[in-house]
């Protein structure tokens, strides 16, 4: 195999997976010390198209010419739910903008409340937002601290994934943790709501990992980025109701 084919399928790889080790491609091109450097500076400074993470990880930048760390950083943006959305009070990664759809594994978590309806019959409008913005600041606070990206706000809803725009190799896992985490922090969000309102919310949470096309849709300056593919649909929204108190 020459070189050139080698390059062609660690970019192969890359581009699949997201993120490979450099070990994997030392094993899967049985590379030596100095290939596996002629292979980096060739998909880094050449190619631009992954950069560097930590001296171990090659992380796919789809043709990017601006690193992830920098892609990450917070813009300035309107105060809404989405600036709750922290990584530990600090930053959490841009909403990407590219113009080409890309292939990911990805994993993706929706949690929504249940009872909704009832709720808002229940409340008086100011109320119900109140209610709302309460649970999605503390459902944000759990995400972000797991790398999870908040696509959209569906009313009482939320659609996250993990995996994009920054992929991890234990994005299930990470999924998972906050899944949790979103329950326990729904139970502290219950001691205060049931002082003040007599209220007490559940969430219900539905999980699930596989390929997906992620790219632009819509026209004009109406576009965002959109999830593609089985995953995304499945499960039917989330059947089974989880109660905070019984996780």
């Amino acid at each position: 195999m020459s070189f050139e084919d080698i390059v062609d399928q660690a970019l192969a790889m890359l581009q699949r997976r997201g993120r490979v080790a450099y070990r994997t491609l030392k094993r899967q091109f049985q590379l030596d010390d100095e290939a596996l450097e002629d292979l980096k500076t060739e998909i880094i400074k050449a190619q631009r198209l992954a950069v560097d993470e930590d001296g171990e990880v090659l992380v796919w930048t789809g043709g990017a010419s601006t690193p992830p760390a920098l892609i990450a950083s917070p813009p300035p943006h309107w105060e809404g739910p989405h600036a709750d959305q922290r990584m530990g009070g600090d930053t959490r990664p841009a909403e990407p903008r590219t113009s080409d759809a890309e292939r990911r594994q990805l994993t993706v978590m929706f949690c929504d409340l249940v009872g909704f309806t009832p709720l808002g019959e229940q409340l008086d409008p100011e109320d119900l937002r109140e209610v709302v913005r309460a649970y999605q600041r503390a459902c944000a606070r759990v995400i972000s601290r797991f790398d999870g990206w908040i696509a959209q706000y569906l009313g009482d809803g939320l659609l996250v994934y993990f995996g994009y725009p920054l992929a991890h190799e234990d994005d299930p896992q990470r999924a998972v943790r906050a899944g949790v985490g979103i329950v326990e922090a729904i139970t502290q969000l219950n001691a205060h709501l049931g002082q003040e309102r007599g209220l007490q919310l559940a969430v219900r949470l539905g999980i699930h990992t596989g390929l997906v096309v992620v790219g632009e849709v819509g026209a004009g300056t109406e576009q965002e980025q959109l999830v593609l593919g089985e995953t995304p649909t499945w499960p039917p929204a989330c059947k089974e109701s989880l109660s905070p108190t019984l996780w």
